[in-house]
């Protein structure tokens, strides 16, 4: 038997043909996030202020534990819905992960960490509201 698996659902779900790319993957992460109860996840809209990338997303797992399972699921999911792998670095420790899947790049941190390195302020954010509320 044949066990279903989560990522496949929610890479099916939100790339659909014809979908402007960008926004998709924008969509798919937000949704993979949601998906593993990442907490306090913001979305910097950054088309315009920078070449790096569209959208910065950033978000916060209860543990280190939690941290590399989001990012090992989120990067399957991207390649899944894409065909691209995405660049993931800090998995070891796993107290801040990035993934950068090219026009969306995604910060997963401990809670502690997160409140050290604040980007939301670095990129004038301070008051961004939370992905998915606003």
């Amino acid at each position: 038997m044949t066990r279903p698996n989560p990522a496949n659902d929610t890479a099916q779900t939100l790339m659909v043909p014809g979908a402007d790319s960008v926004a998709a993957l924008h969509d798919l992460v937000l949704k993979s996030l949601d998906d593993d109860q990442a907490q306090e996840t913001i979305s910097i809209p950054l088309e315009g202020k920078s070449s790096i990338a569209d959208h910065m997303v950033i978000a916060s797992g209860r543990s280190s534990r939690q941290v590399a399972s989001m990012a090992q699921k989120l990067a399957e999911r991207i390649k899944q819905a894409t065909g691209r792998s995405a660049r993931v670095e800090g998995l070891p420790v796993a107290d801040w992960v990035l993934i950068d899947a090219g026009d969306v790049i995604v910060h997963l941190f401990r809670p502690e960490v997160r409140s050290f390195y604040n980007l939301e302020r670095m990129w004038g954010f301070v008051d961004a509201p939370v992905a998915g509320t606003a």
